[in-house]
């Protein structure tokens, strides 16, 4: 090929993505059609109101025309009065607010905003695997800091929880050249969701050091267990704060493609000139249903019954796990869960094709649960460096965000596991 015509380095990476490799087991399997309980979209539309809220916007002129990039009116205004019970005011709707196209395009934006070529970003392993290319684009250096399971996970169900920060292995990855640090509660893929305790260290040393954090905080409404946003702890940490918020999470519409990023002034004024320059601005019609969506989900319960209706949910096929011994683990929020499938033994010498024989074990489950059960789960070492994979190589992550007919056939599939459970003293594959 022309050099010329070489594709730049950011984006031409030989290997295979986790999702190409899922998708091309599922086409292959003969177990059709395939339980995707795999990538993280929802299996149901959101509810009518919301749905009638778009409906609606696509007949009026202004609502199919540019909104301001930073977002349209009604939807900031929404956004603040939604948020005010946390933060215990209203958040400027001008200033401390600005609308993306979808999160990932928001922390695009803040990663365009303040990373120079050369400026270290922490991150948590494992990581939504976007984070990586955001950082990557604009010149940042990633420092990776591996969450470590519980010791237990491979033989007990345990809270994700128990996935634990060493503190001291976070403040060695620290440099001068720390310019932020991101981090996701409650956690895809673990489940976990950050103890205030956790998130004051995290805060502190992030003031120590004059450190932005960056809080991807997109299943917020989806939490079991206390949920504290980190922006909330002080008016200090506020200030060095930039919190990411996703109406496709919130509002079971991940197609919608609408996020927002709230923060200080000092901070959102160049999110939202990093973001001008990306995309201009974002869906007009879907923003401003996502408005009326915050506007009247309290009237409909809408909240309380998103968290009622994921914790049965995770209840429901977590069943299956509890009935073959197998353990995992227990989300605290959001709608994933990790389960330890080192009982699992693969039959020796089963024909794995070359690009998954050569990755982790986790990978080869995947594949084996796909082609052999006809259920689709994702590999997590894809959201490991290499280093740090073998921490995952047992766990393979469910969504759940599916209905209860898909989950109770997942389980019936599922249950297929049985003959392939090792006998207490079996040697592994």
């Amino acid at each position: 090929m022309s050099e010329k015509l070489k594709p730049a380095a950011r984006v031409s990476g030989s290997r295979q993505d986790v999702w190409s490799i899922i998708n091309e087991a599922a086409a292959a399997s003969p177990k059709q059609p395939i339980i995707n309980m795999g990538q993280g979209f929802f299996g149901y539309n959101p509810p009518d109101f919301i749905l009638d809220a778009a409906k609606q916007a696509l007949d009026r002129v202004e609502c199919n025309q540019y909104s301001p990039t930073k977002g349209r009116p009604r939807l900031k205004k929404a956004i603040s009065d939604a948020y005010a019970p946390f933060w215990g005011r209203k958040l400027n709707p001008d200033t401390e607010i600005t609308i993306t196209t979808g999160a990932n395009e928001g922390m695009l934006s803040a990663f365009m905003a303040f990373i120079e070529p050369g400026d270290e970003v922490i991150i948590f392993e494992p990581f939504f695997d976007q984070y990586i290319s955001n950082i990557e684009m604009p010149g940042g250096k990633i420092v990776y800091v591996p969450l470590h399971p519980p010791k237990e996970g491979a033989v007990k169900t345990l809270p994700a929880g128990e996935w634990t920060i060493d503190f001291d292995e976070l403040e060695r990855a620290i440099t001068p050249r720390t310019k932020m640090l991101v981090i996701n509660t409650p956690h895809n893929p673990v489940g976990k969701v950050f103890t205030r305790d956790e998130l004051q260290k995290i805060a502190d040393l992030c003031l120590k050091h004059k450190i932005i954090i960056l809080s991807d905080e997109v299943y917020d409404r989806l939490y079991y267990v206390p949920f504290t946003r980190i922006a909330t702890l002080s008016p200090e940490v506020e200030q060095i704060t930039l919190t990411v918020g996703s109406a496709g999470k919130n509002f079971y519409a991940t197609g919608w493609r609408v996020g927002w990023l709230m923060g200080p002034p000092h901070l959102i004024q160049y999110v939202s000139a990093a973001h001008t320059r990306i995309c201009y601005s974002s869906v007009s019609p879907l923003q401003e249903a996502c408005a009326i969506g915050f506007e009247q989900a309290e009237s409909h319960d809408f909240w309380t019954n998103a968290i009622t209706d994921m914790r049965h949910k995770l209840s429901l096929f977590n069943a299956i796990w509890d009935e073959l011994g197998v353990p995992y683990s227990e989300p605290e929020g959001g709608y994933f869960v990790m389960v330890n499938l080192s009982s699992v033994q693969i039959p020796g010498g089963y024909p794995f094709p070359p690009h998954v024989a050569e990755r982790p074990r986790d990978f080869k489950l995947a594949w084996f649960l796909i082609q052999e059960l006809g259920v689709a789960a994702i590999p997590p070492s894809e959201f490991f460096t290499d280093a740090n994979a073998h921490i995952v190589e047992d766990y393979v992550r469910f969504a759940v965000c599916k209905p209860d007919e898909v989950l109770e056939d997942a389980k019936e599939r599922l249950r297929g596991l049985k003959r392939y459970l090792k006998k207490a003293g079996s040697k592994t594959e």
